[in-house]
């Protein structure tokens, strides 16, 4: 398939892919690892910690919430034409590292709503979150352009 549904249906692949690692890098990675299993800070540190728990209810509400239109989209895609899994990993890899970077610079650094971790040197802590994340937004961006489709003269 090519012309405009073929360029509208890569669209909605890389969509739904950044999507999905939007919403995964949400939930799974930031709301399991650091705010339930580590306990090292909440969405929201800067009030009481019920304020803290609710923020982070709304948190994972939007991260679920995310994944799952991530997957719709995926479903809609996959039952149009074959999914390009590769082009659609690089999507995800993106949307996991732009999150992070967006977690690290804008609410750790800009907002200042909350810290990695409280009580030790942030440096370090800081330098392999955003460290990752720009790394992982690399890979992704790499992945999406080697594996953009080749261009259909008008």
């Amino acid at each position: 398939m090519k012309g405009p549904t073929h360029t509208r249906l890569d669209r909605r692949t890389v969509i739904s892919g950044v999507l999905f690692g939007s919403g995964i890098a949400a939930s799974i990675i930031d709301l399991f690892i650091f705010h339930l299993a580590l306990q090292w800070h909440h969405f929201y540190d800067l009030l009481t910690t019920e304020v803290a728990l609710t923020a982070d209810g709304f948190f994972h509400a939007f991260g679920w919430f995310i994944t799952v239109w991530g997957l719709f989209l995926l479903a809609d895609i996959r039952r149009r034409t074959e999914v390009p899994w590769t082009r659609w990993s690089g999507a995800v890899i993106t949307g996991v590292g732009f999150f992070q970077l967006l977690d690290g610079v804008v609410s750790h650094k800009i907002l200042g709503i909350h810290q990695i971790r409280y009580g030790v040197d942030l440096l370090l802590y800081d330098v392999v979150w955003i460290g990752s994340a720009v790394l992982l937004l690399l890979i992704g961006v790499l992945m999406l352009h080697r594996t953009r489709p080749a261009r259909v003269p008008a």
